[in-house]
């Protein structure tokens, strides 16, 4: 498949040069992301009704006013040295320094070469911004990069945001926000606060020692083997199937539909990765805080995620059924309450510890289905498909995308070649999935 070709670059600023936010202090639930990469995720569309160069400069514009009302997103990441006790402070910076913006050609590539194929093909990963980079250098890299990349009969939107100013209910509300405003709306439906909560008596600005935000930790110690990435459609009605099956296992009716259906993957995964019957598994969850934190103001952009986990044997996990290791998720996801979230914000600075994502034993969850992927309407109509970059990407991650059709999910599962071959010829697993 042909490379991606690059047209143009630019750095688009803020409409107005808005920098009234000046300095947004950061939180522990910012700050731990800084040895992860950014958030990347690209909408396709079919053929916009009006030429590229025209589109190009609507997209530019639309953005300029978009980032006026975003300026966080227009800063940098910036520290302050603290002299007196060797430690540093991060915040960002609403300089005004701009976003990327990319314009590039995907020669001959169709939509149905992108979304197609039984493995997303490798060109996705050459439609976004910033790549390779960790979100600590935000100091000298923008904190949004957009690329647009022109297709035979279509066009891929990716974008790719710092995660430590964003989480992916930020990262939508920003995308469909620009996305308003490239059809004319004047007004946001949702106005963002970008001020950073903190639990009344923390210290502010949160001060890390240094040694503990050594950039060489950032590297990857090891070469990881190749992996793929494939994206698995689950129905509204299979997934209600799965509930229902999970629930009646359990005698419970508390298990929900995602929790049935991420049980179901886990097992799947762990059987075609040939475990030992009392070798360790691990499902990594993130759980959200806004609904969780009365504290947190409507429309709170910024992080507001903690991740929690559930261990088992295998031997438990393939004996049980879903509905075990569904209530297990269930129950830690319910033992995260808005007190234990707060705790987490008060005592981190104490004893930092930042996100490391690597595979092995584990399975990590990211994005959600419930975030309003399909809703992204730019004015020429809504999109096909919706695709993730090559950040954070490692043997066991699964990505939720919410399905064109309301109610059902898509799975984008990255695993080593082997397993997800093992996984295509697994027929209980296979019988779950829509074509």
């Amino acid at each position: 498949m042909a490379a991606v070709r690059l047209l143009s670059t630019s750095t688009v600023c803020a409409e107005n040069n808005k920098a009234s936010e000046g300095r947004i202090e950061l939180n522990s639930w910012d700050i731990r992301h800084l040895h992860i990469g950014y958030i990347q995720k690209g909408l396709v569309f079919a053929m916009p009704m009006q030429d590229k160069d025209t589109l190009i400069r609507h997209l530019k514009t639309s953005l300029s006013t978009a980032l006026h009302h975003f300026p966080l997103l227009a800063g940098r990441l910036a520290t302050t040295q603290h002299e007196d006790d060797d430690t540093v402070s991060f915040f960002v910076d609403c300089n005004d320094a701009g976003a990327l913006f990319i314009h590039a050609a995907a020669d001959g590539v169709t939509v149905s070469d992108i979304i197609k194929p039984v493995y997303v093909p490798s060109v996705v990963h050459s439609c976004f911004p910033l790549n390779g980079l960790h979100n600590y250098k935000g100091i000298t890299n923008p904190l949004l990069g957009v690329q647009v990349t022109d297709l035979v009969d279509g066009i891929f939107i990716g974008c790719s945001i710092n995660h430590v100013a964003a989480d992916g209910t930020s990262f939508w509300h920003f995308l469909n926000s620009w996305s308003e405003i490239s059809k004319g709306s004047i007004n946001l439906s949702k106005p963002p606060v970008f001020q950073r909560w903190f639990p009344d008596g923390m210290d502010i600005p949160i001060r890390i020692p240094r040694t503990c935000i050594d950039v060489n930790q950032c590297k990857d110690d090891f070469v990881q083997r190749p992996t793929l990435e494939r994206i698995f459609h689950f129905s509204k009605e299979t997934i209600a199937e799965l509930k229902a099956k999970a629930n009646t296992e359990i005698g419970t009716d508390k298990i929900s539909s995602l929790q049935a259906l991420l049980s179901h993957i886990w097992r799947s995964v762990i059987r075609n990765r040939s475990f030992e019957p009392n070798e360790d598994t691990k499902y990594r969850i993130v759980v959200g805080a806004r609904q969780r934190c009365r504290e947190l103001p409507e429309n709170y952009f910024g992080n507001a995620i903690l991740g929690t986990f559930v261990a088992m044997k295998a031997k438990e996990l393939m004996e049980q059924g879903i509905g075990n290791p569904a209530w297990r998720l269930n129950r830690k996801i319910a033992a995260m309450t808005g007190e234990s979230l707060k705790k987490f914000l008060e005592t981190w600075p104490a004893s930092p510890e930042f996100i490391t994502l690597h595979g092995g034993d584990a399975l990590v969850t990211t994005s959600s289905p419930r975030f309003g992927m399909y809703g992204t309407d730019f004015g020429w109509g809504k999109p096909v498909a919706v695709r993730s970059g090559s950040s954070n990407k490692f043997d066991g991650v699964l990505t939720l995308f919410c399905g064109a059709e309301a109610g059902s999910v898509d799975v984008e599962v990255c695993l080593f070649p082997e397993t997800l071959e093992a996984i295509a010829n697994d027929q209980e697993f296979m019988d779950t999935v829509t074509n």
